[in-house]
């Protein structure tokens, strides 16, 4: 989860923004507890889908996301600021379910792991 302003942005670190800055995020609870964190009053505008058009569009001076590989990012305009923190995805399955469906179960890890090795 990352901070990210425009490239032309004379920001480079979350405190330099603006006090009441505009903020984009779908994680509007991690984004408000991270600027609460800096004691920056900053105002956080609720976003569903691309995020990343929060700068473009004017509506934020800044966005909060999960980042992965900084790719959408980039090709966006956009440059990563702040890792607030990492996160990684696990696969949770009840010992009932597994022992049900281990064929079903098995198919989707596989899918999963291609998918990522794709990206990799």
């Amino acid at each position: 989860m990352s901070v990210a302003v425009k490239q032309s942005s004379p920001f480079r670190s979350p405190v330099e923004l603006p006090l009441h800055s505009r903020v984009a995020s779908k994680f509007v609870h991690c984004a408000s507890e991270y600027f609460e964190s800096l004691d920056l009053p900053v105002e956080i505008i609720p976003l569903s889908g691309s995020v990343e058009l929060g700068p473009i569009t004017g509506m934020s001076e800044a966005i909060v996301d999960l980042v992965s590989t900084g790719r959408t990012l980039k090709q966006n305009g956009l440059i990563e600021i702040e890792v607030l923190f990492e996160s990684t995805a696990q696969l949770i399955v009840h010992p009932l379910s597994y022992r049900v469906n281990t064929g079903g179960l098995k198919t989707v890890v596989e899918k999963v792991r291609s998918k990522i090795l794709a990206l990799v």
